[in-house]
């Protein structure tokens, strides 16, 4: 095997999803949107806000936690429970925004923009849990 070949066949292995979650776009959406919240968590650190900083970070990461948890689960029931879980963190995560937002931790136009992109990713969790039962 060439060092070129090799080298490609790695960049494949990577894109090839190894779990059913990695498929789902609520999946994507919920890890990249816990990428953007780990971000204000890290602006909260050096306003020396470390708990809410840590309170953020963990909320974000549940949402897609709990939906790749619940991807591995054997019944749809407990799928869906999962589902709501993450669902729940997505709210969990818009109330600190705004409450960090009204504290003037959070700049009002990141914290609205990341409360719309929250409420889209609570939908489109909903959309998916209710597409599950047929």
């Amino acid at each position: 095997m060439t060092e070129e070949h090799g080298a490609r066949s790695r960049e494949q292995g990577v894109l090839q999803s190894r779990f059913r979650f990695q498929e789902l776009a609520i999946w994507q959406r919920a890890a990249d949107w816990g990428i953007e919240l780990a971000g204000v968590a890290d602006a909260l650190d050096e306003q020396r806000k470390y708990r809410f900083a840590e309170q953020l970070r963990a909320a974000g990461l549940s949402i897609s936690n709990n939906i790749a948890e619940g991807s591995g689960s054997e019944s749809t029931p407990d799928f869906k429970r999962f589902l709501n879980i993450a669902r729940r963190s997505v709210f969990e995560c818009a109330s600190m925004l705004l409450v960090f937002e009204r504290q003037r931790l959070v700049p009002a136009d990141r914290s609205q923009r990341l409360v719309d992109e929250l409420h889209q990713l609570s939908r489109m969790i909903t959309a998916f849990s209710r597409s599950l039962n047929k």
